[in-house]
């Protein structure tokens, strides 16, 4: 049975039916990261949370008929300054980085987007944006910038929900002789000899951070497309900004029907800095942990909701993981369960999600979870080598623990099972823990 998809839209603040503009091609862009440094845990939860879009929207319309574009900023005034003080090239920093966010993702078991576009191939869309706007007049050249004049939006400020007073208050707007208004935005901006620069008709130059995004969106989606997600901390001025520069371009009076964003992230209870010591990134993570463990803690919570990385959630993730493996059936097809498919439909409702995953390992539903946890993109094999080689050494030889199992296993056969209790408990105390199946008992220590 087909389930409707509903998603909350950040745009009407409400949770809707999703009904893509032309099924036959559902298109979704989410904003990728700038490529100056290791990305940070934070960085992970939009990574994951929006593949989990994308494996449903699959699902929903087939894999030839989703495109998922996430791009990659490697234009951009941090990315100049970290590699001045690395002392490299632009180039070998950014293709640098990209390559560690590759594998950095692919370890947390997310599905490659259709394209991963890098800014610096679409500065000819750019430029061409940048004319519309100033031929329709949303834009003007002044002292070798080109700037987005926000008065002449009417709409302005209708993803954030704010009135033009608020922004301007709550913005760190950079004051300009040139600028006609305190709001207007730079488009276009020049770059000295030592910078990355193009020629343009407005001088040599470089992108703003915002033109970018609405380049490699219509260039590879169209004027107007399905979704496109981000985090909240977007929301003002990059995807209002991105609105304004796509809108007024092409006069259509939405760029994305549905706009999506993740909540923000703590660690341990605290906003992550490098100055509290809290700086964490997904390498830092991963030399700890499996990238599937990653993943279902990063899930645990409701992705529209503020999360608190922490220990405990990290260790919860483990301990139900391997459970759900252990009563995984074998050679399943990759296909979610109809309750767990019901969750995903609900605005990607990820904590019932795992609720429903526990029930199938209840009923011991083996197929139909190892189908589950194969189409979620979770592992067993690796999460298996994970824990063999991180597994604590025994307290007991193994000939020790051998000998007892077999004690066990002849006290249960004896039907003497106060025996055998006995046995699993002396076990356990040295913190071997043991686990019985209809294929026979198994060990391992204890975590």
């Amino acid at each position: 049975m087909f389930m409707s998809l509903r998603l909350y839209n950040t745009l009407t603040r409400s949770k809707i039916d999703f009904v893509p503009i032309d099924p036959a091609q559902v298109r979704l862009y989410a904003c990728g990261p700038t490529v100056y440094d290791r990305a940070h845990i934070g960085n992970a939860r939009p990574i994951i949370v929006f593949d989990m879009l994308f494996r449903v929207l699959i699902h929903h319309f087939g894999a030839d008929r989703v495109r998922y574009v996430r791009n990659i900023t490697d234009v951009d005034d941090k990315i100049n300054a970290r590699a001045a003080e690395r002392g490299i090239s632009i180039r070998d920093l950014t293709d640098g980085t990209a390559a560690d966010f590759g594998r950095d993702t692919s370890e947390l078991g997310t599905l490659p987007p259709t394209l991963e576009p890098r800014a610096t191939d679409h500065i000819p869309e750019m430029q061409a944006l940048i004319e519309r706007l100033i031929a329709r007049g949303h834009a003007y050249e002044a002292e070798g910038h080109v700037l987005f004049h926000v008065p002449s939006m009417s709409g302005y400020g209708g993803l954030s929900h704010r009135s033009l007073d608020e922004m301007e208050a709550g913005a760190r707007v950079e004051v300009a002789p040139y600028k006609k208004d305190a709001m207007d935005f730079v488009l276009w901006k020049p770059s000295p000899g030592d910078l990355p620069g193009w020629d343009s008709p407005w001088g040599r130059g470089r992108p703003g951070w915002h033109i970018e995004c609405s380049a490699m969106s219509w260039k590879h989606l169209g004027e107007v497309f399905d979704i496109h997600a981000g985090g909240i901390d977007l929301i003002f001025p990059h995807h209002e900004n991105e609105i304004a520069q796509t809108c007024c371009a092409f006069g259509n009076p939405v760029m994305a029907n549905v706009w999506m964003h993740n909540g923000f992230l703590q660690v341990e209870g605290e906003k992550m800095s490098k100055s509290l010591g809290n700086f964490v990134t997904i390498a830092d993570v991963l030399k700890d942990w499996p990238g599937d463990v990653v993943r279902l803690a990063m899930l645990g919570t409701h992705y529209r909701q503020p999360i608190n990385w922490t220990l405990k959630n990290l260790q919860e993730a483990e301990k139900a993981l391997a459970s759900w493996f252990d009563a995984a059936g074998q050679g399943a097809e990759s296909r979610p369960a109809p309750a767990v498919m019901a969750a995903l439909c609900d605005d990607l409702n990820t904590p019932q999600m795992i609720t429903e995953i526990h029930q199938l390992r209840s009923q011991s539903a083996r197929k139909a979870l190892a189908g589950t946890l194969d189409f979620l993109g979770f592992r067993p094999k690796l999460f298996e080598h994970w824990r063999e080689a991180t597994a604590p050494e025994p307290s007991m030889s193994i000939e020790e623990i051998e000998d007892l199992l077999e004690q066990r296993l002849a006290a249960r056969g004896a039907r003497d099972f106060a025996e055998a209790d006995r046995i699993r408990n002396l076990l356990a105390e040295r913190g071997i823990v043991v686990k019985d199946s209809p294929q026979g008992s198994t060990w391992e220590v204890a975590r």
